[in-house]
């Protein structure tokens, strides 16, 4: 899938090396599972250069699987929005650099930070929620079936699934789903305007600090109470400003990460009649085919965004101190050397050495659980309504192309 050169070059930023001159990245998917076309050429030279669409930015796109591992363990790349070239493709606002929490955090203080959550999301943790979770599943199930079909499969069912998951976790009441949505949308949606995403992290830092208030007076079992209450008994300084990015993080990418995965997973169970056959014939199949639809669909093909803090030559090239990098997992989840036969979809491959879920210390803190929503969904979904179909040809579904994270706007559906 890569090439590499005996001798490495270095591109000035701003020279016209980037496959469809004339075009800014991100580039639209050539269907909702297949790479972009441009990608052809970036993955022939595995390191090349891109312009950004918005800020106009010249930055490196890494596309090769274990040049992609290599970057991800490397101490001089940096995940800090804060830097000048941090490769944002939209015009972000200023708190997108300054409103975040682990995600955009590097060593000492990303890994004190994530500690605060991480323990809620231990695959022991986790697999205590499973009653729960399958409390939820079904409860959503029989909200979709009371409705008289057609109808939007991802509002009603994928939104609101792990939605339910993280307010309990966070200590969110349920009636605030709609809000999170909303925001959740404007911050991680193609679309948005940088007015949107500006607004919506003032509305929700707001009313993520009234959250706090109520906590610190009534503590409960929830991660922010746990968290304020493991800064206190360490001794640590810490503000309401870490914890509402924090509680802003997981909430964002505790529900629409996931409700992406569930709309299109579901959707190419649906478009792929002989894999849904296999698991129906076979539920154990329900694990491996988990870890298949996050590899086939990569929702996170561009959320993987980094800053060269010294002058780095891989893949060929000689990647500058402050040059911006987007790592992209659809790319690297479709290298034949690690995934044989990588444009077919394959539930028995069972892989877990996919990208989808990011690699190195920001690897996603919140995978265990995902996995363990999408294999709850995907062994209760067609068992309870096996004539589930798509209401509309899939290719005529509105996709988010150039979103944060990958997905579907609607799912509309029939049985």
């Amino acid at each position: 899938m890569t090439t590499s050169a005996t001798e490495a070059v270095s591109t000035p930023a701003g020279e016209p090396d980037a496959p469809a001159e004339g075009k800014t990245f991100p580039y639209a998917r050539t269907c909702p599972f297949t790479p972009p076309a441009e990608y052809a050429e970036m993955i022939d030279k595995d390191v090349s250069q891109v312009t950004l669409t918005g800020s106009g930015l010249r930055i490196w796109t890494v596309t090769g699987y274990q040049t992609i591992k290599t970057l991800l363990t490397d101490p001089r790349v940096s995940a800090s929005r804060k830097h000048a070239n941090f490769p944002f493709y939209f015009i972000a606002p200023p708190e997108y650099r300054t409103e975040t929490s682990f995600i955009g955090y590097d060593g000492k203080e990303h890994s004190s930070t994530r500690r605060r959550a991480a323990l809620t999301f231990t695959n022991r943790q986790v697999q205590r929620l499973r009653p729960r979770i399958e409390e939820i599943v079904d409860d959503h199930l029989d909200k979709l079936l009371a409705l008289q079909p057609p109808a939007d499969f991802h509002r009603v069912f994928s939104l609101a699934v792990p939605m339910t998951v993280i307010c309990e976790l966070l200590g969110i009441p349920q009636d605030q789903h709609d809000f999170f949505i909303k925001h959740g949308t404007a911050l991680l949606g193609g679309h948005s305007s940088t007015e949107e995403r500006q607004a919506a992290i003032v509305e929700v830092n707001a009313y993520v600090n009234d959250l706090i208030q109520l906590k610190r007076r009534e503590p409960g079992e929830d991660l922010l109470s746990r968290a304020m209450a493991d800064y206190a008994e360490s001794g640590e300084e810490y503000t309401d400003r870490d914890l509402f990015n924090m509680v802003r993080l997981l909430m964002n990418g505790g529900h629409e990460t996931t409700a992406s995965q569930i709309s299109l997973g579901t959707a190419c169970l649906l478009e792929n009649p002989d894999q849904l056959e296999l698991l129906l014939n076979d539920p154990s199949l329900v694990k491996p085919a988990v870890e298949e639809l996050v590899r086939y669909a990569t929702i996170g093909d561009t959320a993987v965004p980094r800053v060269a803090l010294e002058d780095i030559e891989i893949g060929g090239q000689v990647i500058r101190k402050g040059d911006g990098i987007l790592c992209l997992g659809l790319a690297a989840n479709r290298d034949p050397e690690v995934f044989p036969e990588p444009e077919k979809l394959d539930i028995t491959r069972g892989s877990r050495k996919h990208l989808g879920f990011g690699h190195g210390v920001h690897h996603c803190i919140g995978a265990d659980l995902a996995r363990l929503e999408l294999e709850i969904v995907w062994s209760k979904l067609f068992q309870r309504i096996p004539t589930l179909k798509l209401a509309k040809p899939f290719l005529e579904i509105p996709r988010k192309e150039g979103a944060v994270i990958y997905g579907l706007w609607g799912l509309p559906v029939t049985w």
